[in-house]
């Protein structure tokens, strides 16, 4: 698989091309934690995780990204200083859910930088 790294993540072209139902499905596990957080890649993990490996990927990398900004979050608002910084990650976790979407909607597999990735 290729492989093309930058300071905004990975991405990777999948073994096989996805339909474009799936790229839709897996753009939603990006685009829709702006509304719903974590809830959304999570229901699209539990529906879609038997039946495409392309929306499996982008929906447990959104997932694990949710949970990672949810870390640094209480990290951040525990300290003084951390609270200023709230909104560098927020616009900082936005842009990168933008650039994953995009990934998604191209028919790649992308991968967040600084990603904690529990669910694997």
């Amino acid at each position: 698989m290729e492989q093309i790294n930058s300071y905004l993540g990975k991405e990777e072209v999948p073994l096989f091309a996805p339909t474009s139902d799936e790229k839709t499905m897996a753009l939603l596990a990006h685009i829709l934690t702006l509304a719903a957080g974590f809830i959304a890649p999570l229901i699209i993990y539990l529906i879609k995780k038997d039946e495409s490996t392309f929306i499996t990927a982008h929906a447990k990398e959104s997932l694990n990204f949710q949970i990672t900004l949810f870390i640094v979050f209480i990290i951040l608002f525990i300290t003084v200083i951390g609270i200023l910084l709230m909104w560098i990650v927020g616009i900082l976790a936005l842009v990168l859910i933008i650039v994953a979407t995009i990934k998604a909607s191209e028919g790649k597999l992308y991968k967040y930088p600084l990603n904690i990735r529990l669910i694997k």
